[in-house]
């Protein structure tokens, strides 16, 4: 392949994200690995892989997803595997707040509320800004900080956040965090 995909992991994986994350890849250009979707994420990291180099253009949003597992879930087994993958490059992640019981968190480099405010301070799963400076609390975050993306952004619970995210509103936080990725990646300069 002359060219890498330009991938944007996102770390949900339940409906509602998968509703969301279809619309936000169709509104951009993109596309939208919609296989991906699982809670918890059903695809391995190879199968995700052959389905990312067979998409005809990018970027490529992927969802993962570990439905609560506590550290290394099935989600972050196969976004390790995607991020690492010569064919790819990974230009950003969307790091989704949760009410997790695993308490797992990751470094952000900034976060967006459910009202569309960029913050140095981590979200809650309602989009609202955390105490935290700089990290989200999550429960398919765990790797993000292994693999060192170039730019994570965290929000609230995707399609969601007290109806600010719903896809009858176009889903206008998960979009905007999918298009600072892109502008911060200089995806629209590289093409």
């Amino acid at each position: 392949m002359s060219e890498r995909r330009k991938v944007i992991f996102v770390t949900d994986g339940d409906e509602a994200a998968r509703k969301t994350v279809e619309l936000v890849a169709h509104d951009i250009g993109g596309r939208c690995i919609s296989q991906s979707w699982g809670n918890p994420t059903s695809l391995n990291g190879e199968e995700i892989v052959s389905l990312i180099l067979k998409t005809p253009y990018d970027p490529v949003l992927v969802m993962f997803d570990d439905c609560g597992y506590r550290e290394y879930g099935p989600g972050e087994q196969a976004m390790s595997i995607v991020a690492k993958h010569p064919d790819i490059e990974v230009i950003g992640a969307i790091a989704v707040a949760s009410a997790t019981h695993s308490s797992e968190w990751t470094h952000v480099d900034l976060s967006l509320d459910r009202y569309g405010h960029l913050s140095e301070f981590g979200v809650d799963k309602e989009g609202l800004i955390d105490l935290e400076q700089g990290r989200i609390n999550g429960d398919t975050v765990y790797v993000l900080d292994e693999l060192k993306l170039p730019f994570v952004i965290g929000i609230g619970d995707i399609g969601k956040m007290a109806g600010q995210d719903s896809l009858k509103h176009g889903a206008p936080i998960t979009k905007q965090a999918v298009e600072i990725i892109m502008e911060r990646s200089g995806y629209h300069e590289s093409n």
